[in-house]
């Protein structure tokens, strides 16, 4: 939500630079996200200056333009060839010297630069409004008032003062925030708290004054009449005739300007300024379209037909609450008006709407036809019910005031059931409890008088609260112990010299762990972490025909926002898939990327299954392109490698992983599994698959269930024992050995011949070649031997290498060089 600083200035008096009240905001919960300056008139007037017409002939080249001589302050008269027919000696004018940039109101910014027109010199350009962005006109140049000094900055001359936009991110329960007004509430109410504050400077809040309202005549009267009071417990309007439509004021058009809102016409611009004022949308109607004088609230028939402002025709439900007149719907309550129903150049008269809509009502409209308006903003969130006449006064007297209105009836309001504030019972001790300070009951008692919140009974350690329903948010004990902490300031709340902590149990195997072991591992060899959104396509399934993804076990969004987010994934592949996509769209052609996420079905009995995946594609090639390095694309060895690696790191057995003919989702490839458990699926994506997303290059992907293999883990794998008190011994054999012996061998027959005492074989030498007999190979083996209990004897040390000796030539035939 964006603030302008000079219109929230109007209704708190405070000394607090800009960036000061945006500290304050955040500490009471209307989090500022950012600060930025905005220039009224973009350009900001920068490089135009007032000047005068000291002399205008007639282009000796061209019937239509002049070529003047400007005065504008400078040392030396600026000649300037002009085509405006207005132009004339003695005038004084606004002037772009060379090197200004122009921002017109229409077509591209461009900038002045010295040249020849029809063969005359021209030192820069005297301007019409709409060129500078002042206005609409171009029938000719703007002529300023005689006695503005030449020289001046335009900007200076007519008073520009650039704004400050506070950009608030509001959170959803923030209703009453939701405004000017509203966050003024808020200012007010920490300043008044905080230490070392002139109790004069922001004392109150200066709301804008509906004293005045009074009806001129009663030419025209609109009855109302409402068929669903659940739908809308409160509606008030009121008539106003003698209507001019015209452009707004400057000052009401800069604070809209500032906040994004771009001006319409006066009757339109007021109705979004009252709606920004005070957090209460309006809606003002073209009394001559309403047939019958009469507005009716209720609801339609199903599938009934109606066009809105944006001239899309729209089916309505037998749910959408309306406002319609004796024949015709003429707008959809709280969410957007009709088109043929508003204000125009022609309308003279207004019927002004104020209402209370029910929220639930209201967001179910606006998502049903993906209408998402500033008016269903607030209603759906929750408006204040007892604001609406305030609203309706303000705005009518804004009219009376910039449209020469008349106000020419009563307020009618029609409220059946008025809406009770909130009744909640508070504990004294359970304020110190949660806040886990003592607050001083005086100030407790101020913070809440300062929040409008009243107290009807302090008794028995007990207060029993009367809270204004603008405050959606506070319902309950907790709540209102919130609201008094963000005013009193959680910085204020002193950080306590002791902590006490309490050791828990953590459980075995810690999934977050695990994640950050996967995800450390994964981004050190090169792969990039994705996030993809859980709400993907219903066509992915209804098009890609993949056994293991049904469209029947689709879990659908009741209110989808779109058609691409109308289901929950089945599989995180199609989002990474889009990744894909989008970046060798961007010429990125070279990935690796990781993703962990869920997976949703529907199952046969109508539950819901959640399902934990890690995700791996692979594209392009395997090294970053080099003019030393030939280039090489990727492999199935490379992310099947990675994948033994992660598993490895995780401490599952390399030995107990099996692998099996590969799933449905590729051309080539494994699956994995692990204790018969399927651990992952590895391999070269489909290319009809590819095809649909239209990826060119191959893909690997690696489908991992994180769920089981997190069942599978035991992070504390590591086992520890005492170093040996006993020393090792390296024995060495030289052996004469068959070519078609491996070292392998060599070592699975040493093992099984001493179990015990042999820690550690490796080969340390190989020999093929001259002196040896045809077909023999010569392998040096070293043999380390310990005992864990005792110091081994040279006698026990050569027995155990006859053994293996023995072994060696029994079995491959092996002889000692």
């Amino acid at each position: 939500m964006k603030i302008s600083y000079s219109w929230l200035s109007q209704y708190v008096k405070t000394d607090k630079s800009v960036e000061q009240i945006a500290e304050i905001l955040t500490q009471t919960g209307l989090e500022v996200e950012g600060i930025e300056e905005v220039e009224i008139v973009k350009g900001g007037l920068k490089g135009l200056v007032v000047g005068h017409v000291v002399s205008k002939e007639k282009h000796p080249n061209a019937d239509k333009l002049s070529v003047t001589k400007i005065d504008i302050g400078a040392e030396e008269l600026l000649n300037i060839v002009c085509g405006a027919p207005n132009v004339a000696q003695g005038q004084k004018v606004v002037v772009a010297t060379v090197g200004t940039t122009l921002y017109p109101l229409e077509g591209d910014s461009f900038k002045i630069k010295k040249g020849k027109i029809r063969g005359e010199v021209s030192l820069g350009m005297i301007c019409a409004e709409d060129e500078i962005g002042l206005g609409n006109s171009h029938d000719g140049i703007m002529v300023l008032d005689g006695s503005a000094k030449i020289g001046t900055p335009i900007a200076q001359f007519f008073k520009l003062e650039n704004d400050i936009c506070i950009e608030i991110g509001l959170t959803p329960n923030r209703t009453d925030g939701m405004s000017h007004v509203g966050v003024a509430r808020d200012l007010v109410a920490a300043l008044q708290h905080m230490e070392g504050i002139d109790k004069e400077i922001g004392s109150e809040i200066l709301w804008p004054d509906v004293s005045e309202f009074k009806i001129d005549d009663s030419n025209l009267s609109i009855a109302i009449e409402v068929e669903n009071s659940e739908l809308c417990p409160r509606y008030c309007g009121v008539t106003l005739t003698n209507i001019s439509i015209a452009p707004s004021p400057e000052w009401m058009q800069k604070h809209l300007k500032t906040i994004g809102i771009k001006p319409t016409n006066n009757v339109v611009d007021i109705t979004n300024y009252v709606l920004h004022e005070l957090g209460q949308p309006l809606h003002a109607f073209d009394a001559a379209k309403i047939s019958g004088n009469k507005v009716v609230v209720g609801t339609v028939s199903d599938k009934t037909k109606f066009t809105t402002l944006d001239k899309v025709e729209r089916e309505l439900s037998s749910e959408d609450l309306m406002i319609k007149n004796g024949k015709e719907s003429m707008c959809i309550a709280g969410v957007f008006g009709g088109e043929n129903s508003g204000v125009s150049d022609q309308t003279t008269s207004i019927f002004l709407e104020s209402a209370y809509f029910n929220p639930v009502s209201v967001r179910k409209s606006a998502k049903r036809h993906v209408l998402n308006t500033d008016a269903s903003f607030r209603f759906e969130r929750g408006v204040d019910p007892n604001n609406t006449i305030f609203a309706l006064k303000r705005a009518a007297l804004l009219i009376k005031e910039i449209c020469g209105a008349k106000i020419s009836s009563e307020i009618i309001d029609v409220y059946p059931t008025p809406i009770e504030n909130f009744n909640i019972n508070v504990k004294w001790k359970n304020i110190s409890r949660l806040i886990g300070f003592e607050i001083p009951q005086e100030k407790v008692i101020a913070i809440l008088k300062s929040l409008d919140i009243k107290i009807l009974s302090d008794k028995d350690g007990e207060m029993n609260l009367s809270v204004p329903p603008y405050r959606a948010d506070v319902q309950r004990e907790a709540d209102i112990i919130e609201e008094i902490l963000r005013i009193y300031g959680f910085n204020s709340i002193p950080v306590p010299e002791k902590i006490n902590a309490s050791l828990s149990y953590s459980k075995k195997p810690n999934k977050e762990k695990s994640m950050k072991i996967v995800s450390d591992y994964l981004a050190s060899n090169g792969f990039m972490e994705i996030m993809s959104n859980s709400l993907t396509k219903v066509k992915y399934t209804e098009d890609l025909k993949i056994a293991h993804i049904d469209a029947n076990e689709n879990v659908k969004i009741l209110n989808p926002l779109s058609s691409d987010l109308g289901v929950l994934r089945q599989t995180l592949v199609y989002g990474g898939l889009e990744a894909v996509i989008r970046n060798q769209n961007h010429k990125n052609f070279d990935l690796k990327f990781f993703e962990f996420g869920k997976e949703y079905r529907l199952k046969d009995d109508n539950t819901y299954q959640e399902v934990n995946r890690l995700l791996l594609l692979s594209t392009g090639n395997q090294d970053v392109e080099n003019w030393n390095i030939k280039l090489k694309p990727i492999a199935f060895t490379d992310l099947k490698g990675q994948v033994d690696r992660l598993l490895q790191r995780l401490g599952v057995d390399k030995n107990k992983m099996e692998t099996s003919t590969v799933s449905e989702f590729f051309d080539g490839g494994v699956d994995v599994s692990i204790n018969r458990k399927p651990v992952a699926s590895i391999g070269w994506l489909k290319s009809t698959i590819r095809d649909y997303f239209g990826i060119k290059m191959a893909v690997l992907v690696a489908d991992i269930n994180w769920d089981t293999i997190i069942e599978l883990l035991v992070m504390n794998r590591t086992k520890f024992k005492s170093i040996s008190k006993f020393p090792k011994v390296r024995r060495d054999l030289s052996l004469l050995i068959d070519e078609s012996i491996t070292f392998n061998q060599i070592k699975e027959i040493a093992k099984k011949s001493e179990k015990k005492a042999l820690v550690e074989i490796g080969l340390f030498d190989v020999y093929e070649g001259k002196n040896l007999e045809k077909g023999k190979k010569s392998y040096a083996v070293k043999f380390i031997l310990e005992d864990q209990e005792k110091t081994m004897t040279d006698k026990q040390i050569e027995k155990m290498m006859k053994k293996i000796q023995a072994s060696l030539e029994h079995q491959l035939g092996a002889t000692l060089r």
